[in-house]
């Protein structure tokens, strides 16, 4: 990122509508006020002086006006400054947008062609989401009501939660069970009360094996596939070599394969659906428990 003429950091609030300036104008290839006015509910006075410092300020040169589109369009020299110029950027733009509309149905963005499909919302309690925040920030051990799938009513267990997980499909908190006297993974939705605080944690982030220990997951792909077909692969993956490391956290392995929709213990009878393999299986597996 670049700094302004009065240095770093740029104010919050603009280094935001910096960035809108940018993915839009890269992505969509026009710009106008009214991204700006029905982003951040402002005047068409203030974006057009956003604009206007953003071409002063960070990157001059990388706009032009076109008045046949009655907008900004990207110079032959447009250089991301604020951003890095990838189209997952845009994509998250775009996906921010429609999960703000379904609170706010008269928010219009502009961002007017496209669709998200969301899974169901899990139902959290607010109470509990609070306290379980409150926890992990001071370090504290909570008495909570819990249910699970192996159990048949509710219990009483002790954690010590450390980090909040956002998963495809679900949250969970990540936390020390005195029952199991391990750290585990509680869905938040499965919390059905606050029975005490229990005082200071016992055993913390810094203590949980698992979340510090980082494993690299290496996607190739199908060696079934063709040399042609390997090669559309290789590129949506956007692999080197034909090869895509991912780093993961050994306590999120399982939920980095089922996002991949990958199945460890069997391979897809059809390699066009399969797609991708992991190329060190073995170790891959030995973390996805």
């Amino acid at each position: 990122m670049q700094v302004t003429n009065t240095g770093w950091p740029i104010r919050w609030e603009l280094l935001i509508r910096y960035r809108l300036i940018e993915i839009v104008a890269l992505w969509e290839g026009r710009l106008t006020t009214n991204h700006l006015c029905n982003s951040f509910g402002i005047a068409r006075q203030q974006a057009s002086k956003d604009i206007n410092a953003y071409l002063r300020d960070v990157a001059p040169g990388n706009l032009v006006y076109d008045s046949t589109l009655k907008g900004y369009k990207p110079s032959d020299t447009f250089s991301p400054k604020v951003t890095s110029g990838l189209a997952d950027e845009y994509l998250h733009a775009l996906a921010s947008t429609k999960d703000f509309a379904h609170t706010f149905n008269q928010l219009d963005l502009g961002f007017a062609h496209t669709e998200m499909l969301s899974p169901p919302i899990r139902q959290v309690n607010p109470d509990i989401l609070r306290a379980l925040v409150q926890a992990a920030r001071e370090g504290k051990k909570l008495d909570m009501g819990y249910v699970s799938l192996s159990s048949p009513d509710e219990e009483s267990r002790i954690i010590a939660p450390h980090t909040l997980v956002c998963t495809p499909l679900r949250w969970h908190v990540r936390a020390y069970c005195e029952k199991n006297r391990d750290f585990r993974d509680f869905v938040l939705s499965r919390f059905r009360g606050i029975n005490d605080i229990e005082g200071d944690a016992d055993r913390r982030r810094e203590n949980d094996d698992r979340w510090n220990t980082m494993v690299n997951i290496i996607l190739v792909p199908d060696s079934r596939l063709t040399d042609y077909q390997k090669a559309i692969i290789a590129e949506d993956y956007n692999m080197v070599d034909d090869k895509r490391v991912i780093p993961v956290r050994s306590a999120l392995v399982p939920y980095a394969v089922r996002a991949l929709n990958l199945d460890l213990a069997k391979i897809e009878a059809r390699p066009d659906a399969q797609q991708i393999m992991v190329a060190n299986l073995d170790e891959v597996r030995a973390h996805a428990f």
